[in-house]
């Protein structure tokens, strides 16, 4: 490794972090069988989290040795606003998809995602959502039959009266 290197904003932290996880891993996995046997469910787990311990550890006693920092700032170089908001907007996402359902909660997405990231306005935003929506609508759900929460959208009756449009039927 070269002399030379510097620490990052944060880096430290997130190092300890993946050492702790690590910890906690090779703790579950000796919990699965103990120390049995080679052959055992838990050698191959505890095997992978104790080479996630040792490697892990070693990076982080080399950014104890590290004292030097560059000229990074945390909340400006590694998480900047933009980033923590666009976290924000997945983790609404993730809340609002099954109550909602797919289409609703992915338009409602899209639909402020590129408004704030582009900064435009609301119907080139509307359009463009509207748009992705539908190419990933096609090709998910009708093409691969992809099954995605209904939500308050009656999905099955649409497409059904699409069905019934198309074939003929009464």
């Amino acid at each position: 490794m070269s002399d030379n290197r510097k620490r990052s904003a944060g880096e430290l932290g997130f190092n300890a972090l993946l050492f702790i996880a690590s910890l906690v891993l090779l703790w579950n996995a000796y919990k699965i069988s103990g120390f049995e046997s080679i052959s055992s469910p838990g050698s191959l787990p505890m095997a992978v989290a104790l080479a996630m311990v040792v490697s892990s550890g070693l990076i982080l006693l080399e950014n104890f040795r590290t004292p030097d920092r560059d000229g990074t700032v945390f909340f400006k170089d590694i998480l900047p606003p933009v980033v923590i908001v666009m976290m924000l907007f997945i983790s609404g996402y993730a809340v609002l998809l099954v109550p909602l359902g797919f289409l609703p909660t992915s338009l409602l997405f899209l639909f402020v995602s590129i408004l704030y990231l582009r900064h435009g306005g609301p119907v080139f935003a509307f359009t463009v959502s509207l748009a992705s929506l539908i190419g990933v609508y096609v090709v998910f759900r009708l093409i691969f039959s992809v099954l995605m929460p209904a939500g308050i959208v009656p999905e099955g009756e649409i497409l059904a009266a699409f069905g019934r449009i198309f074939t003929g039927a009464n």
